[in-house]
C-alpha cells in the first residue's frame, strides 16, 4: 500500500488561531485538493492526522468536526479526490494522552488501521509537532511552507536533518 498522511490546518486548510469550527470556516488552501487528487492518481491512499483540541475546549463538538471533513469530501469530489480517514486528537494539550501530536498515537492509529509499517511514509506537517511526530515513529518528515511551515523551518536542523521540505502540498504530490 502506498500511503500518504497529511495533517490538516496549515496543510490542507487555511488555519485558524480562533479554531475551525464550522464547515463556512474551513477554507482550502489553493492547490490543496488538486494535490489530493494528484496523490490518489499516482495511487497513494491519503489519510490525515489532526490535533483537534477545540472539541475538548469546548468551541464545537464531533457533529461539527464531521461536517467540516463532509465539506471537505464534498469538495475533494469535484477534483477526483478523496482523503481516505480522518484520524484526530480531540483532547486538550494538558491531557496527558497519546493521541495528541507530537505524541505518536494518531500515527499509531493509522498503522493499526491500515496494517502497515509506517517507515519512510510521508507524513506532511506544517509545524514542529507533525515534524517530532513522524520522527516518532519512523514516517518520512514533510514540511509545507503553508500554514506555520514557513516560520518553523529555521529550526529543523535542531531535529530532524531528513526532512523533506516544500513550498506547499501541491509541490510536494508532484515531486512523488
Amino acid at each position: 500500500m502506498k500511503l500518504v498522511i497529511l495533517d490538516r490546518d496549515g496543510v490542507v486548510n487555511y488555519d485558524s488561531e480562533h479554531y475551525i469550527k464550522s464547515p463556512e470556516e474551513w477554507i482550502p488552501i489553493p492547490g490543496s485538493l488538486e494535490a489530493i487528487a494528484t496523490l490518489n492518481r499516482k495511487g497513494y491512499t491519503v489519510t490525515i492526522a489532526t490535533n483537534q483540541s477545540g472539541i475538548g475546549r469546548g468551541f464545537y463538538n464531533e457533529m461539527q468536526l464531521d461536517a467540516i471533513h463532509q465539506k471537505m469530501q464534498t469538495i475533494l469530489k469535484v477534483h477526483q479526490g478523496r482523503i481516505d480517514r480522518v484520524f484526530y486528537c480531540p483532547h486538550l494539550p494538558t491531557q496527558a494522552c497519546n493521541c495528541r501530536k507530537p505524541a505518536p498515537g494518531l500515527l499509531q492509529q493509522i498503522a493499526a488501521h491500515y496494517q502497515c509499517d509506517l517507515n519512510a511514509v510521508p507524513f506532511v506537517g506544517d509545524s514542529l509537532r507533525d515534524i517530532r511526530a513522524a520522527c516518532a515513529v519512523g514516517c518520512q518528515p514533510v514540511l509545507v511552507r503553508t500554514g506555520n511551515g514557513a516560520a518553523v523551518e529555521s529550526l529543523l536542523k535542531e531535529i530532524a536533518s531528513h526532512v523533506w521540505v516544500y513550498d506547499d502540498l501541491a509541490a510536494f504530490a508532484e515531486s512523488l
